[in-house]
């Protein structure tokens, strides 16, 4: 049974299979179909002319916004209306979004899935390559390490500030078209803001609700 928030992106090929509906009817009859049933919603729809040997896709990147906007998972047809670059498709679990192709439910897991364990089997051949490397190197009388003024815990401690940061400043970019989008609409003070937002299921970076400080904390990092 499908549950949660999605964001539709359909793609065709040219501007007349745009602009006469052709191929988009398809996708979305697909798209309806694997959504049929549960309790899901779905957010935002893109369509993109493009060809999708492009990379530089401005409505899929608006699409990947909506989808961390909303804490949603991004829909699409078939896979290859999505990207054969599977370069492409690990750029989007970096950026932290999820998704589905109607016509391959267990692709996303599948590719991604497969594609990370290789990257982890690399990392791991070359910390143990570092290791041997560092214990031939000890055996032969050099001195590793010491003390430099900084803990590994202190280390940890700041890395993990520095994550938190980035999340809450990415998360304040995608926000700031809505919040302009809310001001033009007449909605200015801190709460009515906070409750349009509660109002659309935009999820805070934690998954929660919104108050007006918490949008005053946004504001202040656009």
């Amino acid at each position: 049974m499908v549950e949660g928030k999605f964001v539709a992106y359909y793609r065709v090929s040219t501007a007349r299979q745009g602009a006469s509906g052709l191929g988009l009817d398809a996708q979305r009859e697909a798209v309806g179909h694997f959504l049929n049933g549960g309790a899901w919603r779905v957010v935002a729809e893109f369509t993109e002319v493009e060809s999708g040997k492009r990379a530089d896709r401005p409505e899929l990147a608006r699409a990947i916004q909506a989808c961390r906007l909303y804490g949603a998972k991004l829909v699409i047809a078939k896979l290859d209306r999505l990207s054969r670059d599977a370069h492409f498709l690990l750029g989007l679990e970096k950026a932290g979004v999820d998704f589905v192709a109607a016509d391959m439910p267990n692709a996303n897991r599948l590719t991604v899935g497969i594609m990370a364990m290789v990257a982890e089997e690399e990392r791991r051949m070359i910390s143990a390559r570092t290791k041997a490397a560092l214990t031939q190197a000890k055996a032969r009388g050099r001195v590793l390490g010491g003390y430099r003024g900084v803990t590994v815990t202190d280390a940890a401690r700041e890395a993990g500030r520095a994550a938190q940061t980035g999340r809450a400043k990415a998360k304040a970019s995608d926000l700031a078209p809505v919040i302009v989008e809310l001001r033009a609409a007449g909605v200015t003070s801190l709460s009515g803001i906070a409750s349009a937002l509660n109002g659309r299921g935009i999820p805070t970076a934690r998954g929660g609700h919104w108050s007006a400080v918490q949008v005053s904390r946004v504001l202040a990092r656009l």
